[in-house]
């Protein structure tokens, strides 16, 4: 993946975090970084890299950029050739790697909204893996799943 489509996809994942329902645009990133980090940050610098036009980001850019979108310093540089995206790596840790796999997986199911809705609820959650393990404890006992159900949501029975 190149640092182009990196900004791209954190745009993305920061405007679902951020409760937009979509991408933050470049604009919305540079004030937003002026606004929570106080610091400047162009569009058309953004725009630069998104487009390839330059290559690499400075040093004080890319520590600005990891840090307006908690990811490590590191991530913010073209893949090296070979590099598969499926590898996990620990820099961000578990539960930010688990977050981002659940917001991708909400932009998927974008035309379902309680699936999406459930999702990024779920990538909000602090503790988004115990709440995965708490879903696997449900399942795994008979019949939990639908009185919990009718508890909390009686009248959807629809979404089942």
């Amino acid at each position: 993946m190149t640092l182009g489509e990196k900004l791209r996809y954190l745009r993305e994942v920061e405007g679902t975090l951020r409760g937009l329902d979509r991408a933050m645009t470049q604009q919305e990133v540079a004030q937003a970084v002026k606004r929570e980090l106080d610091q400047p940050l162009s569009q058309s610098y953004l725009s630069q890299i998104e487009s390839g036009a330059r290559p690499h980001l400075t040093n004080g850019s890319r520590m600005l950029l990891a840090k307006f979108f908690k990811v490590h310093p590191g991530y913010l540089v073209d893949d090296p050739a070979g590099y598969s995206t499926e590898l996990i790596s620990d820099v961000g840790g578990l539960e930010n790697t688990l977050d981002l796999w659940l917001i991708s997986g909400a932009e998927r199911f974008r035309n379902d909204p309680a699936v999406r809705g459930a999702l990024i609820e779920l990538a909000k959650h602090p503790n988004s893996r115990r709440c995965l393990v708490l879903l696997q404890l449900i399942l795994e006992n008979p019949g939990l799943l639908d009185r919990l159900f009718d508890v909390l949501q009686p009248q959807n029975k629809e979404t089942r």
